[in-house]
């Protein structure tokens, strides 16, 4: 029996990178899993191979920043399970936007704060009345070490964003706990998932990299699944007396 076993967890922006692996391991540790992205082709790629893999797996096309498209997927797991348990909100990132504030538009802003900030706030407000019928439910924010220190590749708009998830976190998580309900959040830094941070790292001469690596305690960078480990951990009832708390996963790059 695994720490999630018959648990219903919805991840967002899941159908490939680091909301893929945290699926996978919610997925391991015997959650039902929902993959939710808006890469159409995607979703239906990585609910095959979890189906394959014997987990019980259902894909939604789902656009964070749309309450509509937000609150038919929760309708509908809430219908294929009778439950809902667990919501990662790992829809978002930096979007290939620019970083330099020079560069940055109006449009860059609000494509990075809608899609992590606005859709983290959609996803919870839509998900904690099913959480509030059971008397129980974990949130899981995915935040940023940006987002209460500084960024390494990305801009301001990044940093704003995910400064506004940790407010939410603690708002509900301080709203919501006399219901049965955490809310918490990881706060990785650079992660070596997806094409564009390993070609932004890749991209950097050795010096730089060398420096960069100098700064963490650990001597290296992140891996996906030990930001999944983390996001499960949450999940679960191991961690049944944490909530409004961030947790850096970030080699000690950062020390509180």
């Amino acid at each position: 029996m695994g720490l999630l076993s018959g648990k219903a967890a919805v991840v967002t922006g899941s159908a490939q990178g680091l909301g893929l692996y945290i699926a996978n391991r919610l997925a391991e540790d015997g959650a039902h899993v929902v993959i939710c992205d808006i890469l159409a082709d995607k979703v239906e790629q990585s609910v095959a191979e979890l189906n394959r893999n014997g987990v019980n797996a259902m894909g939604c096309i789902v656009d964070v920043t749309n309450k509509k498209q937000v609150i038919d997927m929760f309708n509908s797991v809430s219908e294929k399970w009778s439950r809902i348990d667990i919501l990662v909100n790992n829809a978002g990132g930096s979007l290939n936007t620019p970083h330099r504030l020079e560069e940055i538009e109006e449009k860059h802003w609000n494509l990075v704060v809608d899609v992590n900030l606005k859709g983290t706030f959609l996803c919870c407000q839509a998900v904690i009345p099913f959480m509030e019928k059971q008397c129980s439910g974990s949130i899981v924010n995915i935040s940023a070490l940006a987002a209460h220190w500084r960024a390494s590749l990305a801009g301001v708009q990044y940093t704003a964003a995910k400064a506004g998830v940790e407010g939410i976190t603690r708002q509900l998580a301080y709203d919501w706990g006399p219901s049965g309900i955490r809310v918490n959040s990881v706060a990785p830094t650079v992660t070596m998932t997806g094409d564009r941070v390993r070609g932004l790292w890749e991209g950097k001469d050795l010096d730089e990299q060398k420096r960069i690596l100098s700064q963490i305690p650990l001597r290296r960078l992140s891996v996906p699944a030990e930001i999944a480990s983390v996001a499960s951990f949450l999940a679960s009832d191991q961690s049944s007396y944490i909530t409004g708390t961030t947790i850096d996963v970030c080699g000690g790059r950062y020390l509180r």
